[in-house]
């Protein structure tokens, strides 16, 4: 069942809506059917992943999982340290870019998944990142994907995933001072993104530069509970976005 709550994706005169879906998916280790009913049922244009397969043909994993979507893969994955892009035949692809950060001895690697894409006429940069665990790591990391956004040369740019941080916590009151929390923007859907059994944080969340209009941010209530539940340790974040269009053409 298609999500019908939130503007569907659509061009219009001047501006494209499109939705963006941010999901940390646990590397597929739950039930991948339901991951794939989530993801479908979202109709997403944009997927910024967190914990993708990183690990034994982790390729073809990626793979199955946008073929089980009806998407195709954009780019991260391993060589971005876990954030992965997938993205709809709506959009095309300008370039991507892998990013490894700068790792702390004895803490995981954590990346960047980037990418320029045109939808439906508009430009837009993409950024999918998970920070770390580690209160100052993660804050640096903050200041390095806001950092590597404002390097994309672009109009527009969407920055989204797990963040390991609450609202009030310095890395992503980092984030939140220069982009648009969309949810805050405008709430939709449920709030708490973690644990899926039951909820009790909001940890993810998906950022838009200003000038990018939020039509609606939040967990999608309308897909099955059970399916949610047993797709990943997360909730995933849904929002639909109107963006200007690239007046240089599309």
């Amino acid at each position: 069942m298609a999500i019908t709550t939130l503007p569907e994706s659509c061009t219009e005169r001047g501006s494209a809506v499109i939705r963006v879906l941010s999901y940390n998916i646990r590397s597929m280790r739950d039930d991948r059917g339901a991951l794939a009913r989530v993801i479908r049922a979202c109709e997403p244009d944009l997927v910024l992943i967190q914990e993708a397969p990183r690990f034994f043909r982790w390729r073809k994993a990626a793979a199955r999982l946008a073929a089980a979507t009806d998407l195709v893969t954009l780019g991260g994955g391993a060589t971005a340290a876990g954030p992965l892009l997938l993205c709809s035949l709506r959009a095309t692809v300008e370039r991507t870019e892998d990013v490894l950060l700068p790792r702390t001895p004895g803490l995981h690697q954590r990346g960047l998944a980037t990418a320029v894409v045109r939808v439906g006429g508009a430009r837009l940069g993409v950024i999918s990142c998970h920070l770390s665990l580690q209160p100052d790591e993660r804050h640096t990391q903050a200041g390095l994907a806001l950092d590597r956004l404002g390097a994309m040369d672009v109009p527009h740019a969407v920055l989204a995933g797990d963040l390991n941080d609450r609202p009030d916590g310095r890395s992503f009151r980092r984030l939140a001072a220069e982009l648009q929390d969309c949810r805050a923007v405008k709430p939709w859907g449920g709030e708490h993104t973690y644990p899926a059994v039951a909820p009790d944080r909001r940890v993810d969340a998906v950022f838009a530069t200003p000038g990018v209009e939020v039509l609606g941010c939040g967990v999608p209530q309308d897909v099955a509970h059970a399916d949610l539940r047993a797709a990943s340790d997360h909730l995933p974040v849904l929002a639909a976005l109107r963006v200007p269009t690239d007046p240089q053409g599309g």
